[in-house]
């Protein structure tokens, strides 16, 4: 058995801080985990760019008997993603004995820096909203959702050749959700069975015109009164996030490092002592960038 060395303890205290840090962010994500999401434990600096491939499109040809195929020559396409995004959230701890006493403050601590990566990550997903481009807006500001134009956005995305098994999400604010809850042929049982009870006795709206409906709190708005809200319907492969690993700190500075990783998610958890203050610092810290994959496989709904 090792010998139990202040070392060994350190680097106990920053594998359980990293333990509670990823599960949590995952729980408080709503874009990040409907998009597609692409993770390797590689190193990277904060500027490095990500090709993502995108498959070509081929076409189907009739071969008449004794004829010859016909070979084609498709361009694989590519997405380029950079990491411009290294969102951090560092939080103090005086009594490090204590946490360890009694796990249930370290979630405390935690929790809060968490949540603030995860708006973070939230934010910036939505607000990529203006890079579908390829389907015509929906909507106009002011005006409340119908199911006309729910019926439009899901119309877009399948003249967009969007695969019939691929999931379609939309992602709305409380207003837009609320008015959701209120179309009257989704809302009531004797229209839209359990569905509509669901609606009624639960507020969950699940889905819709074909469309998973979820709610966030940080879809965009622009403008002045009255503000357009730029609630998205897109599928998977509409949006990439891709996250990549920061560094560890150099051997010898005082800081010690773990590596949270779940899924497609990776974060650092960083621990360093703080003399001004005589405490113990913590950093949670993640590496990604954002953007538009497939632009025909999103549109905007604006209200």
């Amino acid at each position: 058995m090792p010998a139990i060395t202040s070392a060994n303890v350190a680097n106990a205290i920053v594998k359980l801080v990293a333990a509670d840090a990823l599960p949590a962010l995952v729980g408080n994500l709503v874009m990040g985990n409907l998009v597609n999401r692409d993770y390797e434990p590689s190193l990277a600096q904060a500027g490095d760019t990500v090709n993502i491939p995108i498959p070509p499109t081929l076409v189907a040809n009739n071969i008449a008997e004794g004829g010859t195929v016909q070979t084609q020559n498709p361009n694989l396409g590519n997405a380029q993603i950079v990491l411009n995004t290294h969102a951090e959230a560092t939080f103090q701890i005086p009594d490090i004995t204590k946490v360890l006493a009694v796990p249930d403050l370290l979630r405390v601590y935690m929790q809060p820096a968490v949540v603030a990566i995860a708006e973070r990550i939230e934010s910036d997903l939505l607000a990529l909203y203006s890079g579908f481009t390829a389907n015509t807006p929906l909507g106009a500001p002011g005006t409340p959702i119908t199911e006309a134009l729910l019926d439009s956005a899901e119309s877009s995305l399948f003249d967009a050749k969007l695969p019939a098994s691929e999931p379609k999400y939309l992602v709305v604010d409380s207003a837009t959700y609320s008015q959701l809850r209120q179309i009257p042929r989704f809302s009531e049982y004797q229209t839209a069975g359990e569905a509509g009870l669901r609606s009624i006795v639960d507020g969950t709206i699940g889905k819709i015109k074909d469309f998973f409906v979820f709610r966030s709190q940080f879809v965009s708005k622009t403008g002045s009164a009255p503000s357009a809200t730029h609630n998205l319907a897109f599928a998977k492969n509409g949006i990439g996030l891709v996250v990549r690993r920061l560094p560890q700190p150099l051997p010898g500075t005082g800081a010690i490092a773990e590596y949270a990783e779940l899924g497609n998610f990776g974060m650092r958890v960083t621990m360093s002592y703080q003399p001004n203050t005589l405490s113990q610092q913590f950093t949670v810290d993640v590496l990604y960038g954002a953007a538009v994959l497939r632009n025909s496989f999103g549109v905007q709904v604006t209200c």
